[in-house]
């Protein structure tokens, strides 16, 4: 069992759906990032992947290997027979039906498989920083993705604790990661401000409510400092999901009909194209029948061109470079109001022009459900937007366009902040550390 009590260095651990960092604060509260090597360079950006695969040893018997982050993905993308990849495992945490998984005949429990990601993490970060990391303060949503109740919650919460001690973790505090966007922003502060943080993951958009500041520091901080909390389990895997079912997917068939008999029928099963929506399942349908499937679709398709793509897409095992072009033209939508989807990989070339308004019109249920957290925490907070002083935005959903609309028109376009979108809670968290672990030797 995990310690709760906080020991050194201060070590903060943004544990993310999609990305994770790692943060330590050095002498004088400076706060330096862990890097992780890519093929390219190196990246304060942990991809929250896990791969898993077997490799021959001498004798021909054989191993199973895991890799993680950037490394798991360059590994997948090397190897000529695919193992398995893992993503997003974050958001199973509250789920008590999923336990674990098979993976080549052998049972990890769902903690097991998350352990393997922090632990590389505290590996890396003890690598660059040359000291032992076996306590942090690390981040959790306001409610994470799936959570239906507090019980679900608190459960979520549990099991991270179990994966961290797995890890090789001794001691672990947890801190909602709005909050520690907070710290991170009042880093840069000379005056006290109540201000809205809008914390954006890829499967959890979470705000607070929270009053900080230099004399907030001085005085001591009180519970009542945190005015409110709210959260919505969706972000940005939602949106890239709703790129993929507008657009991409109807270019490979999802809104084509095939001849059957003297009928005209969808040309291919709605679950096949689901699986498209979240790009590490498209190696699920590397099936003897999932080929049959679109074999014989193909034969009968009135746009036989579109199930051949879909079958490119999937035999060449193009989900990871389809997420790719998904970001992309997202971004480019954030800076353009109109881009073109480019999907050049294989035997696929596709060019789809794409504006912004109808990607706007595809994640106006995302935006709406965004709209009503944000109001409900004003209104169970009984803070009027008048009052906020500053709103500070991160995560990379917060670049997007109609997402800093919903704030510019609550609080003004000028009360409005951004910055280090993708590490700012890792900041925030490992500030967090340095404050308990100062306390503690008070």
């Amino acid at each position: 069992m995990l310690k709760t009590r906080y020991e050194g260095p201060a070590v903060g651990i943004d544990f993310g759906t999609t990305n994770s960092s790692v943060a330590v604060v050095r002498g004088d509260e400076k706060v330096e990032l862990a890097s992780f090597p890519t093929a390219t360079g190196s990246t304060v950006s942990f991809r929250s992947i896990l791969y898993l695969e077997q490799v021959k040893r001498n004798g021909g018997a054989k191993q199973l290997l895991s890799k993680t982050g950037p490394a798991g993905i360059e590994a997948y993308l090397d190897a000529e027979e695919k193992g398995r990849l893992i993503q997003s495992l974050k958001s199973y945490l509250p789920n008590r039906t999923l336990t674990g998984t098979e993976v080549f005949g052998r049972h990890f429990t769902l903690e097991q498989l998350v352990s393997r990601m922090l632990a590389d993490l505290r590996e890396r970060a003890e690598r660059q920083f040359g000291i032992p990391i076996r306590h942090a303060t690390v981040g959790r949503p306001v409610r994470f993705v799936g959570a239906e109740t507090d019980e679900n919650d608190a459960y979520a919460v549990s099991r991270l604790r179990d994966a961290f001690a797995l890890a090789g973790f001794e001691g672990v505090e947890f801190e909602m990661e709005p909050i520690a966007a907070a710290y991170s922003y009042e880093s840069s502060l000379d005056h006290d401000e109540l201000i809205l943080i809008g914390d954006f993951g890829g499967g959890t958009s979470d705000f607070s409510l929270v009053r900080v500041g230099p004399g907030v520091r001085a005085r001591g901080r009180s519970p009542e400092d945190l005015l409110g909390n709210s959260g919505v389990g969706l972000a940005g895997d939602a949106f890239d999901a709703r790129i993929v079912r507008k657009l991409v997917s109807p270019a490979m068939g999802s809104e084509s009909f095939a001849r059957s008999l003297n009928k005209t029928l969808p040309a291919v099963p709605t679950w096949i194209y689901a699986n498209l929506e979240r790009w590490h399942y498209l190696s699920f349908l590397r099936t003897r029948n999932v080929a049959e499937i679109l074999r014989s679709a193909r034969l009968r398709a009135l746009e036989p061109e579109k199930i051949e793509a879909l079958t490119a897409l999937i035999e060449e095992d193009l989900g990871y470079q389809l997420h790719q072009a998904v970001q992309r033209v997202k971004f480019e939508l954030s800076h353009s109001t109109a881009a073109e989807f480019r999907f050049h990989e294989g035997s696929l070339d596709l060019r789809i022009p794409v504006t912004r308004d109808e990607f706007e019109e595809w994640i106006a249920e995302e935006l709406s459900a965004i709209e009503h957290s944000v109001d409900s925490l004003l209104e169970s907070s009984g803070v009027s937007a008048r009052e906020v002083d500053r709103v500070f935005l991160t995560g990379g959903t917060s670049f997007v366009p109609a997402v800093r609309r919903i704030f510019a028109k609550r609080f003004g376009e000028g009360n409005i902040q951004t910055g280090h979108e993708f590490t700012s809670v890792a900041h925030g968290l490992a500030l967090r550390a340095e404050e308990s672990l100062v306390a503690s030797l008070v």
